[in-house]
């Protein structure tokens, strides 16, 4: 069932999303080659205890971390290891969601650890190009469809797999609700979106093909010819316009460059 957010439910989104997105910011900075992941996991964990916040991911469903912390060829939910570090030349995406005061928020990004190659730094552009190509279509009136197409059609120009086994989601009280946000799809198709909705648009991107499987751990997701893979998220919510980033604070669809890709 889609849960339609008031204006009073949409400001606590907005302070879960406003600290989330200060944790992750801080979680970028801190990303070094040498660390842990666990070092990481840590960090974040403190951060969003200092805020007043619950990690959700700690617990969910039996997940024992507080992040999601992938390396290279890991597309999501790498488990935090004290026994893995990330390697100069190493992309890590970092996938955090948090509670405050009951309202969950939930975003992403993909770093460099160092100095990476060039088309190291191709994946994690495109990666995020897409996230803003499928945002753009998550207004009042389009589809689900319409999201999830822009998304597929922007990383297949690039000669990218748009990763199919996972997905975007509708958030709120709970960390998953529906609708379901695939990063592949056709317009004019699926849910309806309406003015109230929240979820998380967030491309899953490999650098080779799209197939995917789970590890022995039971979590992490990689990728079946184990080439690198991106992954970019942020928290919507649909207003009577282009969509507000709650995990994005003072974000300004004006502001956002518009270059040779037409974001």
């Amino acid at each position: 069932m889609i849960t339609l957010k008031n204006d009073t439910q949409l400001a606590k989104m907005r302070s879960a999303g406003h600290l989330l997105y200060d944790v992750l910011c801080a979680a970028r900075e801190f990303i070094a080659p040498g660390i842990t992941t666990m070092d990481i996991n840590n960090f974040v964990d403190e951060k969003i205890r200092k805020g007043r916040g619950i990690p959700t991911e700690l617990g969910y469903c039996g997940y024992p971390a507080s992040i999601c912390a992938s390396i290279d060829d890991e597309v999501v939910h790498g488990i935090p290891s004290k026994h893995v570090r990330v390697e100069e030349g190493s992309i890590i995406s970092i996938d955090v969601t948090l509670a405050l005061d009951g309202w969950q928020a939930d975003s992403c990004f993909t770093a460099p650890v160092g100095e990476i190659s060039e088309d190291k730094k191709q994946l994690i552009r495109v990666t995020e190009e897409c996230f803003w190509k499928g945002a753009r279509m998550a207004v009042d009136g389009n589809r689900i469809g319409d999201v999830s197409a822009a998304v597929q059609q922007h990383a297949e120009a690039h000669g990218y797999g748009v990763v199919r086994d996972l997905t975007g989601h509708g958030i709120g009280k709970e960390m998953h609700e529906d609708p379901s946000v695939p990063n592949f799809g056709t317009p004019g198709r699926g849910v309806r979106i309406r003015r109230g909705m929240t979820f998380c648009v967030e491309p899953m991107i490999a650098m080779g093909h799209w197939k995917v499987h789970q590890l022995a751990d039971g979590w992490t997701i990689v990728t079946n010819d184990h080439k690198p893979a991106a992954h970019y998220e942020h928290t919507l919510a649909i207003t009577n316009g282009l969509p507000e980033l709650l995990t994005y604070p003072g974000f300004s669809w004006d502001r956002l460059p518009k270059g040779e890709n037409n974001i």
